[in-house]
């Protein structure tokens, strides 16, 4: 079923190829409907409540980026990392990582380069 555009996603769409420094903003309309996240997935404990706070969730990871690499990057900019877990598949062309950090986190950024890694909070911890 089709559901009518709201005005805002609108002016959105048309915001698609603007340039906004020395990149260009891609808008496209959503394949999906928006998902919750299952419950099971989501911070169960204070504890767990607090390492949310210190990960960040990270997708568009180029399949040749290491762990290392990432723990690399983000203590270099970001201080002490704790943990990282790198996710991906065959089907996909990029992958996914949480990366958690021993404090906080303050601030956030992108990489630079030809893909661009988008950084998120994380809804959830890193369990074993």
């Amino acid at each position: 079923m089709l559901h009518p555009i709201s005005d805002d996603a609108s002016a959105a769409l048309h915001l698609k190829g603007v340039t906004i420094g020395d990149r260009h903003v891609k808008v496209a309309p959503s394949r999906t409907a928006i998902m919750h996240v299952n419950p099971s997935f989501l911070a169960q404990s204070d504890g767990e409540k607090e390492m949310c706070s210190r990960t960040v969730y990270c997708t568009n990871i180029e399949k040749s980026v290491t762990c290392a690499e990432l723990v690399g990057f983000f203590q270099a900019y970001f201080g002490s990392v704790s943990r990282v877990r790198l996710l991906g598949d065959d089907n996909h062309v990029t992958g996914i990582a949480f990366v958690e950090f021993a404090e906080v986190l303050i601030s956030k950024s992108r990489l630079s380069g030809c893909t661009f890694i988008r950084v998120s909070p994380s809804k959830t911890p890193i369990r074993n």
